[in-house]
């Protein structure tokens, strides 16, 4: 720390063009003495380091307060399957929390040589374990596999030496559903590292839902399902992300056996309702996996999926808090898009604050489709955005597409059956539209 005046000195050998050595950037707390001192060329994150010690501590609370849920909420059963995203931004920034859940709910533990590198993830004993081995469906980022194949290989061979530990099935659940793919004659049943083709991103749900194409939420599901069928890691095509294996087969088996997905929100700026990746990835595979549970016989509906949100910024050394999704959606639709206070500061941004407003009421959509919407969500965006005369008028001035999609959406949300209002709420927002659209029409002529 008393070295902090090399950042001057560091500043004029850049400027003479000399060498700046370089560093691992991040924060003190968090990575510890690596990013001292300050002065020297930083870069993201050494990959061969992670996770980090704070990210393994981390990982393993959240892994152990996310089993805890289940089990509290399933009369102390363990899940089978436990779908984790995996990010390549939220994993830069917390040095591999989401690795580090993951190696935790399999019951793992990296093993570090002498320089501090990650060699390899050893399989904890079941006598230490003291539980079952919980499989895990690992969705990768396109970026997350092309930036971190050191670890997509590592991963993939310990899910490799998982599916053939002389364990009992009963006590390994990737063993014992890499047995049933090997009883249906499945090729290479250990494959758990999912994302999209190679050379390909996204899911391109958010596509679909942006153009209104879908009709039953049940096809989001498989969109998003089709879309990350190839499996990665050494075993695959060569290794890497050099290219992968589509592996359909086994990707609908993990599905029908995922009872909860895990996503980590790595920023305090941006949440779930924010952008459209969040339900158009994690909202989807909930879904995917949905659609492949039995029907309950009491119920007469198939099973919900949880998902489980770990806010990489908050928690204590002694515990990570881990929320579920609907709770989090409830929280930040009240404390942002239905708050008065920052609908205000949107109006007072122009177009831009006026389009935010018009994102994240079709984001708004995307996660009534997957997850689930309170209706006075609904009842509130309607009064805050399109019924407040003042607030129409300075959005339809402001951008009047913005404008035109808000209360597409909300119309859309009716249609949908993803909100229930009066005829008369309705009555208004057709003709809400209906001016709109004509608005839009004359600006669009106007520069014809």
């Amino acid at each position: 720390l008393k070295r902090n005046t090399e950042e001057m000195d560091g500043v004029v050998t850049a400027l003479n063009g000399g060498y700046v050595k370089p560093c691992p950037g991040g924060d003190l707390l968090r990575d510890g003495t690596s990013v001292l001192p300050t002065g020297r060329n930083i870069h993201a994150l050494d990959p061969y380091r992670m996770p980090s010690e704070g990210a393994w501590a981390r990982g393993q609370r959240a892994a152990e307060e996310i089993l805890r849920q289940h089990q509290e909420s399933n009369n102390g059963a363990f899940p089978e399957t436990i779908a984790v995203t995996l990010w390549g931004l939220d994993t830069i920034k917390t040095r591999g929390e989401a690795i580090a859940i993951v190696l935790a709910l399999v019951g793992a533990r990296p093993v570090k040589e002498g320089t501090g590198r990650t060699v390899n993830f050893e399989l904890v004993p079941l006598e230490e374990l003291g539980r079952p081995r919980v499989d895990v469906l690992a969705s990768l980022s396109g970026i997350f596999r092309d930036s971190f194949a050191n670890v997509v290989d590592l991963l993939d061979d310990m899910f490799e030496r998982a599916s053939i530990a002389e364990e009992s099935p009963d006590m390994n659940f990737i063993k014992k559903h890499c047995l049933d793919l090997e009883a249906a004659g499945t090729e290479r049943p250990a494959a758990r590292l999912f994302s999209n083709p190679p050379g390909d991103y996204g899911s391109m749900v958010n596509e679909v839902v942006g153009n209104g194409d879908w009709d039953e939420t049940e096809s989001l599901g498989e969109i998003w399902r089709g879309r990350n069928t190839y499996a990665y890691g050494r075993s695959e095509g060569g290794g890497g992300v050099r290219s992968g294996t589509a592996r359909p087969e086994v990707l609908d088996k993990l599905l029908s056996t995922t009872e909860r997905v895990v996503q980590e929100i790595d920023s305090v700026e941006y949440g779930l309702t924010d952008i459209q990746e969040y339900y158009s990835n994690t909202g989807a595979l909930k879904k995917a996996a949905e659609n492949r549970k039995q029907l309950d016989p009491a119920t007469g509906a198939k099973k919900k999926v949880a998902v489980s949100i770990i806010e990489a910024f908050g928690g204590s050394d002694d515990k990570v808090p881990v929320k579920d999704v609907e709770d989090v959606l409830r929280m930040e639709y009240r404390s942002k898009f239905l708050n008065p206070k920052w609908r205000d500061a949107m109006l007072e941004q122009g177009s831009g604050g006026a389009y935010e407003v018009s994102q994240r009421m079709t984001a708004m959509v995307g996660w009534a489709a997957t997850a689930e919407v309170d209706n006075f969500v609904f009842d509130q965006a309607a009064e805050r955005y399109a019924l407040d005369e003042e607030v129409a008028k300075r959005l339809q001035k402001n951008n009047p597409e913005a404008f035109k999609n808000v209360v597409r959406r909300l119309l859309e949300a009716n249609g949908r059956g993803m909100w229930s209002t009066d005829d008369e709420t309705i009555e208004k927002l057709r003709q809400l539209y209906s001016d709109a659209d004509d608005l839009v029409e004359q600006v669009a002529s106007s520069f014809g």
